[in-house]
């Protein structure tokens, strides 16, 4: 294989994108905006399979906007990282703008949390982890990125899911798991493990709270916001 310029149309992408990975893997695929990384990526399942492939989203949010991006795209986000930490990928696919965004770059060393009969970290410890990792605590789950304790039972609707899930306890180990709707909080088909993926993406540990104390007195502007990071908000 020899390094060049290939031009084909937008048909043929997909398949020159796989023939391509069969000589660079993880073969790194940008696209102009997030709609062609879409539509190459379901291209691609054809001839790579799903589980060979990862999207990285842009932040659907602009830099100047005061605003989160929404914990649906943090989490394929993060996912894809871990994927492509793991290995087996064949191709990353992502727009432009998700490749030149600035990122934190410990976020390549997050690792998802994984709950699964046997876990033995027990509840409070699930709670504290589900915290620093960003999720909301509510009386009752209604979206991604938030979570509910009632007695020894955690509900968690995480970043990455369709549904969310009933985790029981039974003492400090989880004895169930249980897909559950929303809307009406009925419970649905049992689950083996779930993948909890981080809401935010700036790491909240001692080195980001005390760069953010340092920051707050030599920048008065953002004084406000800064501070909210140093009191872990």
């Amino acid at each position: 294989f020899v390094p060049g310029e290939l031009h084909v149309g937008p048909a043929l992408r997909p398949l020159a994108c796989a023939l391509l990975s069969d000589h660079a893997s993880p073969l790194l695929v940008v696209t102009p905006t997030t709609d062609d990384a879409e539509r190459l990526v379901d291209g691609l399942r054809a001839f790579l399979g799903s589980d060979a492939i990862a999207l990285f989203p842009a932040w659907e949010t602009l830099p100047h906007e005061r605003l989160s991006p929404q914990p649906a795209t943090v989490g394929d986000r993060l996912r894809a990282l871990d994927r492509l930490a793991e290995g087996g990928l064949r191709a990353l696919v992502t727009p432009v703008r998700a490749l030149l965004q600035p990122m934190d770059p410990r976020l390549g060393e997050r690792r998802r949390l994984r709950l699964a009969p046997g876990y033995k970290g027990g509840l409070e410890h699930l709670v504290r982890q589900l915290a620093t990792l960003g999720y909301v605590r509510t009386n009752l789950v209604a979206q991604r990125g938030e979570f509910a304790v009632r007695g020894g039972i955690v509900d968690i609707f995480a970043t990455t899911a369709d549904h969310a899930v009933r985790v029981e306890f039974w003492g400090d180990d989880v004895d169930e798991l249980r897909w559950f709707a929303v809307a009406d909080q009925r419970g649905l088909e049992r689950v083996d493990a779930v993948d909890i993926y981080a809401c935010r993406e700036l790491v909240l540990d001692d080195e980001t709270v005390e760069t953010a104390r340092k920051l707050a007195r030599r920048m008065p502007a953002l004084a406000d916001q800064l501070n909210q990071l140093a009191d872990g908000v």
